[in-house]
């Protein structure tokens, strides 16, 4: 695999056309308007909504979800998200019950819980995400959970807060490699994201990263991403296309082959994480069912 390009990527002009790859079919199905349902019911926030994800109807349509708490508006403007960036409306002390109340009607056996960043709150949402997780844990003592956390600015309390009260796993994503972190993740560190690992990883708890192809790493770029990751106790890993949500956020660099990605899944596994999705359409919450080994 050359440093510069591969065989099996297909760079893209300022019209880019999908490959077949990456085309999913619309949600339908009888579970998938269930969950629907309850979600509007109970006005929650998905970030299978909120971040246009592909596999929205395959999810979905099983009955599961992963639930976007701390409202649907973030504090910073990354580069490839799309979910809004603004000021956010106040704290909702009824989210945690309902999140929890919508768990228990869908029957989930693993939930898992993300968040917008909110930069905004002293506490940066961690007393939220610990109400929500003990609600959940109520009502569903037999749901296991993943929470997807945001790096609370490296401010240590609040990430503690979230270790104590000891999900099954707890995964924050790198998003891309170090050259590209300012780029991509403006208002992210690098060096400060694999700091919350380590700390989530030396508490023994279960960690989980993701990392997006396309934007312009180099090959050398990813394997190094992934040595740090494994220095840092991670041992789930996911790795996905990126795909531009609108024409103001960044443009899509290159498309990877699937057959790529599988490769990346080998090199993973033979260095040393316990479990790696790899694959155009995988994100972080994708079948993380399967990361309870």
């Amino acid at each position: 695999m050359s440093e510069q390009s591969s065989p099996l990527i297909q760079t893209i002009s300022d019209k880019p056309r999908k490959p077949e790859w990456l085309k999913v079919k619309l949600p339908i199905g009888e579970e998938y308007r269930k969950v629907r349902e309850i979600v509007s019911e109970h006005k929650l926030n998905t970030i299978c909504a909120s971040g246009n994800c592909p596999n929205m109807g395959e999810c979905w349509g099983a009955g599961t979800a992963t639930f976007m708490i701390l409202g649907n508006i973030c504090t910073r403007s990354c580069g490839f998200c799309a979910v809004a960036t603004g000021r956010p409306l106040h704290v909702d002390s009824d989210e945690p019950s309902r999140v929890a109340e919508s768990v228990k009607l869908m029957k989930v056996k693993h939930c898992v819980i993300t968040s917008v960043d909110r930069d905004d709150l002293k506490d940066g949402g961690s007393f939220i995400w610990v109400e929500t997780i003990k609600a959940i844990r109520e009502i569903s003592p037999g749901t296991t959970l993943e929470t997807l956390i945001p790096d609370f600015q490296g401010k240590w309390e609040n990430l503690q807060r979230v270790i104590d009260i000891a999900p099954e796993i707890i995964s924050h994503n790198l998003e891309t490699v170090r050259r590209l972190t300012k780029q991509v993740r403006v208002q992210a560190k690098y060096d400060r994201s694999l700091e919350v690992l380590k700390r989530i990883s030396g508490a023994g708890v279960r960690t989980k990263s993701g990392v997006m192809l396309g934007l312009g790493e180099k090959y050398s770029e990813v394997l190094e991403t992934m040595e740090d990751l494994l220095a840092s106790g991670v041992s789930i890993l996911t790795l996905g296309q990126y795909l531009q949500p609108t024409r103001s956020h960044l443009p899509v660099a290159a498309f990877i082959h699937p057959d790529e990605f599988a490769e990346y899944k080998k090199i993973g596994l033979e260095k040393g994480f316990r479990y790696v999705e790899s694959g155009p359409l995988v994100r972080s919450s994708y079948h993380a069912e399967k990361h309870m080994f």
